[in-house]
């Protein structure tokens, strides 16, 4: 074992950790070093997502001791930054294993240091959480949740004032705060109980009262109340506020995944929790089919992404991608404000880089800004607070089945979401539609587009080593044609830089640096490479368009589009 991995593991052994912890790591010496060198080898970092990795004990673990150093480093931060105040914190937690354990060891490591704060007393869903922050006026918040990954992960994500998750400076001062702690004695465990305040139903209300209040088309509700929705929390917080705020807003015809309704950290239906994975959406699918429903919609475990099922031209049911959810949504959105006579002139929607620019495409077509931003909510939320004095913002997303609508929080809502996509599937069948049939004339108006996602597993320290590998061979030697078409364009993030391939001419990318590269063909195509900021995984996006002369002319469209995109798979070879 490396010399300063084996210092690490002797703090521990030697350190006033717990007795359990300590006979793990003495086992893991016996049994398995490499597990031990793994648990050890680097610092949780915060990324796109917060505090997040597999749980367990070491350096490298979501534990009670890593999720106490984090946050005492969150509290020297916010207290160093809003002197002379009383700073107020708002803590939330999903429902995985542990989640209830390290909301309390974050609420008493606040508390004690003298902090007010905002507990809830039971699991809630992400969003609720940033709500909760601008609504109580807190100076940060923190959830304990994985999102969407598998049941041995558990996270920390950690917000500021504004409802977002930390964007530079403060995310890096946070860590500075962090790493400055070099022993666990000198995080603040308990001593302020007092500060502790439990929340719970009052919150509820408010936050559903706001989501209520993003509904256009109440009169179309009413008249479509009995659309038969399906939905599915897949174990998660969405039960705790999805079938009310349906109720709210006036569905009558809600029916549950009963296998998927109870909140269990397991998961025990599913291998990864996740509404982008088929195999979670299953049972789902499944019920919609049985029932003929006109709509299923599913939630993550912190729900804040959604899934959405529909019926195609042909009676099947279908997932739809992260890309075609955000184009309905954008395009409905967009347009029903238009004609209530709620848009104005200064309206704005935001989008992230790999998502599909069929969106920007809508938008220029209304005469609407959009702006486009580093992938993960935090930056749609920065962008939000730098605009927000001269320009509207009316929603956003991204492709990973993430969206946000209405200004009066700062995070991805898969709770607004789904009532908003309900709102929507029962405009269309008052129109006498379907939300696939519409997409399809969305496609027609504004260009037909599809895309396809690839993502790399690499666990653990040598699939870093890979990844970096990976995007430094790409760098070095670009590809100069991908499925036989010219690259003409290359924009590394990294670099901050933008090249024209026919005149050699450079560019500033007016964005924070990020791990990411774009491979832009002369047909339009656009090749995405980036190295996830919250799992062990390298994702590659592919997206590619062409016109739509006839609705009759989608599916031969569709599948050559989709041969297009294999041929460059194949050319690209990640």
């Amino acid at each position: 074992m490396e010399e300063i991995i084996q210092k690490k593991v002797d703090q521990w052994l030697n350190g006033s950790f717990d007795e359990n912890t300590k006979s793990i790591i003495r086992e893991l010496q016996h049994t398995n070093e490499n597990e031990l060198t793994e648990s050890f080898y680097k610092e949780l970092e915060f990324g796109t997502g917060g505090l997040r990795g597999i749980m367990g004990v070491g350096t490298n673990r979501v534990n009670k001791y890593t999720i106490g150093i984090a946050t005492q480093g969150f509290a020297n931060y916010l207290i160093q930054f809003f002197p002379n105040q009383q700073v107020r914190v708002a803590i939330a937690y999903d429902c995985r294993n542990n989640s209830r354990f390290f909301a309390e060891v974050t609420a008493n490591v606040m508390a004690a240091n003298g902090i007010q704060v905002y507990l809830f007393e039971s699991l809630r869903p992400t969003p609720e959480l940033s709500f909760t922050i601008r609504h109580l006026k807190c100076q940060g918040g923190v959830v304990c949740t994985a999102s969407h990954n598998p049941k041995e992960y558990n996270g920390y994500k950690a917000y500021f004032s504004d409802g977002g998750q930390l964007v530079p400076p403060h995310d890096i001062n946070v860590m500075s705060e962090v790493q400055k702690i070099s022993s666990i004695e000198e995080v603040k465990w308990a001593g302020g109980e007092d500060n502790i305040h439990l929340i719970g139903h009052d919150m509820d209300k408010a936050y559903i009262s706001m989501v209520k209040g993003l509904s256009v088309y109440p009169d179309v509700i009413e008249a479509q109340k009995e659309l038969k929705i399906v939905y599915t929390p897949i174990h998660g917080t969405g039960i705790t506020l999805v079938p009310e705020v349906l109720k709210q807003f006036g569905f009558v015809n809600v029916h549950l995944v009963e296998e998927q309704i109870n909140p269990d950290g397991n998961f025990p239906t599913v291998v990864y929790p996740n509404p982008e994975e088929s195999e979670a959406m299953s049972l789902g699918l499944k019920k919609a089919s049985s029932i003929d429903a006109d709509i299923l919609l599913g939630t993550d475990p912190d729900a804040d992404r959604v899934g959405v099922g529909v019926k195609d031209n042909y009676g099947n049911w279908i997932l739809l991608n992260g890309n075609q959810t955000a184009v309905l949504a954008f395009d409905y959105m967009i347009e029903a404000r238009k004609s209530k006579g709620l848009s104005r002139p200064n309206d704005m929607v935001v989008k992230t880089i790999v998502t599909t620019d069929m969106i920007d495409v809508i938008a220029a077509k209304n005469d609407i800004n959009c702006y486009n931003v580093l992938t993960g909510f935090k930056w749609i939320a920065e962008l939000i607070k730098e605009k927000e004095e001269t320009e509207n913002y009316i929603i956003g997303g991204e492709e990973s089945y993430g969206l946000m609508i209405g200004n009066q929080l700062r995070d991805k809502d898969a709770v607004s979401a789904v009532a908003l996509l309900c709102e929507m599937a029962a405009y269309e069948k008052q129109a006498g539609k379907s939300l696939f049939s519409k997409l399809i004339e969305l496609y027609k108006e504004y260009g037909l587009f599809r895309e396809h996602l690839i993502s790399i597993t690499k666990k653990g320290r040598d699939g870093q080593e890979q990844i970096a590998a990976m995007m430094q061979r790409f760098r070095l030697n670009p590809p100069k044609t991908l499925g036989g078409v010219e690259v003409v364009g290359i924009y590394d993030y990294e670099k901050q830089e933008a090249k024209d391939l026919k005149s050699g001419q450079l560019s500033v990318i007016e964005l924070p640096q990020s791990n990411v590269l774009q491979f832009i063909l002369v047909d339009g195509s656009k090749i995405s490479c980036r190295p996830s900021g919250t799992e062990p995984k390298i994702k590659f996006y592919f997206s590619v368009q062409r016109p739509l002369n006839t609705i009759e002319e989608f599916d031969a469209n569709f599948n050559a589009l989709g041969m297009h995109i294999d041929k460059i798979i194949e050319e690209l070879n990640p």
